[in-house]
């Protein structure tokens, strides 16, 4: 196998043999051991200058008396995901933890940890992450597979206890779980000096379904319309992601004319939700022209959705080795008309915005996130490309992509107001991108089936959704029944940003703070 440079030197370093090596395509699985799993991903986290883009475990127990672990990082430049692969032995019940040196790594050892019982050691954090301790006694870990929940839940006695900042002047103000909207639920706990936050401590997994755990033992066709209610606003993000993992573990290839009409409905979504985005930081300012014309571009690209793929939210219209839009001429039409009415919609959104002083003055330097805590963090999506950080899954992958005029969208000050610059930019790049891939399909009915899979194998699937990065990596048995399926939504490493812009910005200001990003509890809690 040939090697990129800065890997022939690693192995170098940590004495792993090539024959640890393992490739799938664009995937590169090196297998560690427990005196060199933690350099090996020091080494690799330093040397990509790559976050931790996904971590976790899997239960081989049955297969081969061990857990697996496995660790990713994203090298941009080679066009790869590297993981260190870990085997730790059912006896034990720790491995080496990194989240010390490597803080983006913190979230997903906490998670490990409460779903399977591993603590890593030397990690400052192993708090429980969704199943919170009120509630949920000991000893249970949900993916196991001898799991076997406990029989009810009540009280164990046991209290969360939040940061307590002390001082003259300084009160706390609680927020939710519960809100007074149609959110999802998430606890908001700010310390406070007269006006201005000290510190706000977020704290989620109220809405925790278990989604990981409801994969396994599902055919992958099945699992797909799953995939599609883990985040209901980027169902096709998700959609896509799963569907492209089991095509790399089945060894499944699809038609360019797929890959357009995948291209076509990731921007729709990417598309609409901006548009509400941008009308909830209106809302939250209290200006309600723009907000209400925010309403009706995003209602007219979910009609836009529903006459090109039979459903509002785009669910339904993604299959294995398929995606069939609506075609025919008529289709195409409207599709171009609306396109156009949309693109004045929101130019004049943006105009009415950028010209109110008043609004400027509520967005510049509020909420600001340093591109140096973006990376720490592991930031991903829309919010670190706001902070300065090049990582769009498009421009790295760009698939059919590449046939068009995209372009990545960034700033840098990492406040509100860049976050808007990057909705809109990225907002005209889409039209651009759907206006160019509407005349590339060819608008004939033909119809193309999903594909059954009955194959073994492992495979990464990845979206850049309109947050930002959605991955999944699953593993099917020889009859294409998941036995693990992994998921990470942008949402899980960006809650960490939220809290870390609000220091120094007053409370006011926190609801536009929270729209900038427009996170997802659901993505978050799983």
């Amino acid at each position: 196998m040939q090697y990129p440079e800065f890997l022939k030197l690693l192995f170098e370093k940590t004495g792993i043999q090539e024959r640890a090596i393992r490739e799938n395509g664009n995937e590169i699985y090196i297998a560690a051991t427990a005196g060199n799993f933690r350099e090996l991903c020091l080494l690799l986290h330093t040397g990509f200058s790559s976050p931790v883009m996904l971590y976790f475990a899997e239960d081989n127990i049955e297969l081969r008396g061990a857990y697996t672990l496995y660790c990713g990082f994203l090298g941009k430049k080679i066009k790869k995901w590297i993981f260190a692969v870990l085997d730790i032995p059912k006896e034990s019940s720790s491995f080496p933890g990194i989240s010390k040196d490597v803080v983006s790594a913190q979230l997903f050892e906490r998670e490990i940890k409460e779903m399977f019982g591993l603590t890593p050691a030397g990690s400052p954090d192993t708090r429980r992450l969704r199943l919170h301790d009120e509630i949920w006694p000991e000893g249970f870990y949900p993916l196991r597979k001898e799991f076997i929940g406990p029989v009810a839940r009540q009280s164990t006695g046991k209290e969360y206890i939040f940061d307590r900042i002390e001082g003259e002047g300084v009160f706390e103000v609680p927020v939710g779980p519960v809100h007074a909207g149609i959110i999802g639920p998430g606890h908001f706990r700010f310390s406070v000096a007269g006006e201005p936050i000290i510190n706000l401590e977020l704290r989620l997994g109220f809405a925790h379904r278990g989604a990981e755990k409801l994969f396994e033992g599902k055919p992958a066709a099945d699992a797909l319309r799953l995939a599609e209610c883990v985040a209901g606003d980027a169902a096709f993000a998700h959609s896509l992601a799963f569907s492209l993992a089991v095509e790399k573990a089945a060894g499944l290839e699809v038609n360019e004319e797929t890959g357009i009409n995948r291209a076509l409905c990731l921007e729709l979504e990417r598309l609409y939700n901006h548009a509400g985005s941008i009308g909830g930081m209106a809302v939250d300012v209290a200006f309600s022209y723009p907000s209400a014309l925010a309403a009706i571009i995003k209602e007219n690209i979910l009609r836009l959705n529903e006459r090109l793929c039979k459903h509002r939210y785009l669910k339904g219209v993604n299959g294995i080795g398929c995606c069939e839009l609506i075609k025919d001429k008529e289709a195409g039409r409207y599709f171009r008309e609306n396109l156009g009415k949309i693109e004045e919609d929101i130019k004049l959104m943006k105009k009415i915005l950028y010209s109110s002083v008043s609004f400027m003055d509520r967005v510049d330097t509020t909420g600001i996130v340093h591109k140096k805590t973006a990376e720490d963090f592991g930031v991903t999506g829309l919010a670190a490309r706001a902070a300065g950080i090049d990582l769009d899954l498009r421009s790295i992958f760009p698939g059919v992509y590449k046939n068009t005029s995209f372009e990545m969208i960034k700033s840098e000050k990492g406040d509100a107001l860049s976050r808007l610059n990057v909705r809109f930019g990225e907002a005209e790049v889409s039209l651009r991108v759907l206006g160019e891939l509407i005349n590339k399909i060819a608008l004939n009915g033909q119809i193309c089936g999903p594909v059954t899979v009955k194959k073994a194998g492992s495979g990464l699937g990845f979206a850049e959704g309109w947050r930002g990065p959605v991955i999944y990596w699953v593993n099917l048995n020889k009859n294409g029944v998941i036995e693990r399926c992994k998921i990470v939504d942008a949402s899980f490493n960006n809650w960490q940003a939220l809290a870390l812009c609000a220091p120094g910005n007053i409370i006011p200001d926190f609801p536009v703070c929270n729209k900038s990003f427009d996170l997802s509890y659901a993505g978050g809690d799983l």
